[in-house]
């Protein structure tokens, strides 16, 4: 084999095993965002976390900084759960409305089915939400 054949050669594969580290390496980059994706918005505790780890590292907080972070973040939380319980009435009203008006639309063997899947929409909210308190 000539000298020019058998760099050609050697060039034309390292083509090809160039293309493959980019395809494994594209491949796991789309696998990991995939699982980032599905795995949903973090909980509220982690989300925090992050929040506190970051505002600690990028503006290097003081630990008496840090403490009065957190108390905002306590007070924050409190004052938000207290708007959610104080208006909770006023959304079920507006929801229990908008069920009432799609039952009148659908006829008598479409009703069952739409009861099972409020059921099922009900259940995967409060797994859900089981899931984001721990």
């Amino acid at each position: 084999m000539s000298r020019s054949r058998l760099s050609s050669a050697f060039y034309v594969f390292l083509v090809f095993l160039s293309g493959g580290v980019v395809g494994a390496f594209s491949h796991r980059l789309y696998v990991m965002n995939s699982v980032k994706a599905e795995s949903g918005p973090p909980s509220p505790v982690e989300w925090r976390k992050r929040y506190v780890d970051e505002m600690s590292t990028r503006l290097s907080l003081t630990g008496d900084q840090l403490t009065k972070l957190n108390a905002i973040l306590d007070e924050t939380r409190e004052r938000h759960k207290e708007l959610q319980t104080r208006h909770r009435p006023e959304y079920r009203a507006i929801q229990d409305e908008q069920v009432n008006q799609i039952r009148g639309l659908l006829t008598e063997s479409q009703r069952p089915l739409y009861e099972k899947l409020r059921e099922e929409r009900e259940q995967r909210r409060r797994e859900f939400e089981k899931k984001r308190r721990f």
